[in-house]
């Protein structure tokens, strides 16, 4: 079993900055894949962001590309999300999510097996 707790989510004006946090037990950050998935209200759950078993590949979706960074700290147990720059449309309750058995990364929520609780992410105008 694998336990994900997001923090560090809420609300920033456009252009602002905030980074997001995941602490995970159970199993260690750095054997497995980790990512980043939001959903907006009335949207399906949409990739953010992966980082891969090693730390060495990390991946964004198009639309967040040269604004967020994926990382972690391995002493920590805990992945991170810096989001700078952000805009309205990246409002979104954002989730941390964990692949136990894949070895590559993956873009689809079906792939992952654990997922945390969600912390919202509201840009305003």
């Amino acid at each position: 079993q694998v336990q994900l707790v997001e923090s560090g989510g809420g609300m920033v004006q456009a252009g602002g900055s905030l980074r997001l946090s995941c602490a995970a037990s159970g199993r260690t950050v750095s054997t497995i894949v980790m990512a980043w998935f939001r959903q907006a209200p009335g949207k399906d759950r949409e990739f953010v962001a992966a980082i891969s078993k090693t730390g060495g590949s990390l991946f964004y979706a198009d639309s967040v590309k040269g604004r967020f960074t994926i990382s972690r700290d391995n002493a920590r147990n805990t992945v991170y999300l810096q989001m700078n720059s952000l805009k309205p449309e990246d409002t979104a309750v954002y989730y941390c999510a964990a692949d136990i058995t894949g070895w590559s990364v993956k873009r689809r929520p079906n792939d992952y097996n654990y997922w945390g609780q969600g912390t919202q992410v509201t840009v305003s105008s």
